[in-house]
C-alpha cells in the first residue's frame, strides 16, 4: 500500500478541475475521486488500463442497447454511467500520480469516440428492431454526427482563439520593446483564476492583479538597497476579448460567477450532458426517441451560443489590433 497518497481533500484539489461539467461534478467526482485514491493506494492500475476498462464497459452498454427491450436499455445505461465514472478516473489517476503520458490522451480520445459511436448505433437498431421505425436510423447518425460536430466545434474555436491571443501578445511585447510598456493580462483568465468573486470587482481589480515586473538597477545594488531603489510594479494591460458578448449579456456575468463558485462551467449542455441524455436518460425512462431529440437540440443551441461568442470575439480582437495600430501612429508623431 503506497502512503504518499495524500489525503482525500487533497486528493480532491489535485484532481478535480477548477471547472467542468454539472453532471461531472454532481454526479460523478464524488464517486471518481474517492476510487482514485483508493486505486492510487492500494494497486498498481494505470491510467491507460482505467481506460481501457472504460472501453470495455462503454461495448458492455452497446450490447444491452442492442436488445432493444427496456430491462436491456435500464442495464445498459447503469453500465454506461460506469463506463463514464472509470473514463473520468483515468485523468484524475494520471494527475494524482504523475502517470500522464501523451499516448495515454490520445487512447483516451479515441476510445470516447469509438465508444459514443458503437452505443448510438447498437441503442438505435435495438429501437428499429423492437419498433420497426426507420427514424431510429437516422437518430443513429445525428448522434454521431452530433458528436463529431461537437468535437471538432471545440477544436477549431480553441485554435482560433490562441491564434488571437498569439497574435496580440506578439503586437504587445513589440509595444513593450519600444515603449517598456507593462504586462498584458487577459480578463478571460483573471474570471477563471478567481470564480469565487463577483464579476464587478474583477472588472474594477483586474488592472491591478496581473503580476508586474520590477526593474534591476543598473549599478549593481542588491537586497535592500535594491528594493528600494527598484523601479514600481506598471499595471498590466487588460486584453478583454468578450466585451461586446458581456455588454451585451450583462446578466450572464452573475450566473457564470455563480456557477464558477460551485465548480460548474457555463456550457450547460456539452457532449457530455448529451451523451448522458441519450445513453442514460433516455434508456432509463424507455423514452430514447424524445430524449435524444432534445438532447441533441439542445447541444446544437448551446453550440451555436459558443460560436455566437466567438463572433462577439473575433470584432474585440479586430479592435484590439486596431488599438495597436492607433498608438503606433501617435507615437509616431
Amino acid at each position: 500500500m503506497r502512503r504518499d497518497i495524500p489525503p482525500l481533500a487533497e486528493v480532491r484539489r489535485i484532481t478535480e478541475k477548477k471547472r467542468d461539467a454539472w453532471w461531472t461534478v454532481l454526479l460523478v467526482d464524488p464517486v471518481a475521486t474517492p476510487l482514485v485514491r483508493f486505486t492510487a493506494m492500494r494497486t498498481r492500475v494505470t491510467p491507460n488500463q482505467i481506460t481501457w476498462g472504460a472501453f470495455i464497459l462503454g461495448l458492455g452498454s452497446a450490447a444491452c442497447f442492442a436488445f432493444g427491450d427496456w430491462k436491456w436499455l435500464a442495464l445498459g445505461a447503469v453500465i454506461y454511467h460506469f463506463s463514464f465514472i472509470f473514463d473520468c478516473m483515468d485523468g484524475k489517476l494520471a494527475r494524482l500520480t504523475g502517470q500522464g503520458s501523451v499516448f495515454g490522451a490520445w487512447l483516451d480520445f479515441v476510445f470516447d469516440r469509438i465508444r459514443v459511436m458503437v452505443c448510438g448505433v447498437a441503442l438505435m437498431w435495438g429501437q428499429y428492431d423492437r419498433t420497426g421505425d426507420t427514424f431510429y436510423i437516422w437518430l443513429a447518425l445525428a448522434v454521431v454526427a452530433l458528436d463529431t460536430l461537437r468535437y471538432i466545434n471545440s477544436l477549431e474555436i480553441f485554435k482560433i482563439r490562441h491564434t488571437m491571443r498569439k497574435q496580440i501578445k506578439a503586437r504587445m511585447r513589440a509595444a513593450r520593446r519600444a515603449q517598456n510598456e507593462a504586462e498584458l493580462a487577459f480578463m478571460e483568465d483573471l474570471l477563471r483564476d478567481n470564480p469565487s468573486a463577483d464579476i464587478e470587482q474583477d472588472l474594477q481589480r483586474a488592472a491591478g492583479e496581473a503580476v508586474g515586473y520590477v526593474q534591476q538597477p543598473s549599478d549593481g545594488t542588491v537586497g535592500a538597497e535594491a528594493d528600494a531603489e527598484a523601479a514600481p510594479k506598471p499595471k498590466a494591460q487588460v486584453i478583454d476579448l468578450h466585451q461586446e458578448f458581456r455588454q451585451k449579456f450583462p446578466a450572464y456575468l452573475r450566473v457564470r460567477s455563480f456557477l464558477l463558485r460551485h465548480r460548474i462551467r457555463a456550457h450547460l449542455v456539452s457532449g457530455i450532458e448529451f451523451q448522458m441524455g441519450v445513453f442514460m436518460i433516455g434508456p432509463l425512462f424507455d423514452a430514447v426517441m424524445p430524449v435524444t431529440i432534445v438532447s441533441g437540440a439542445l447541444l446544437l443551441v448551446f453550440e451555436l451560443a459558443i460560436i455566437y461568442k466567438l463572433l462577439l470575439s473575433t470584432r474585440d480582437f479586430t479592435r484590439t489590433i486596431d488599438s495597436f495600430e492607433e498608438q503606433k501612429v501617435v507615437t509616431a508623431a
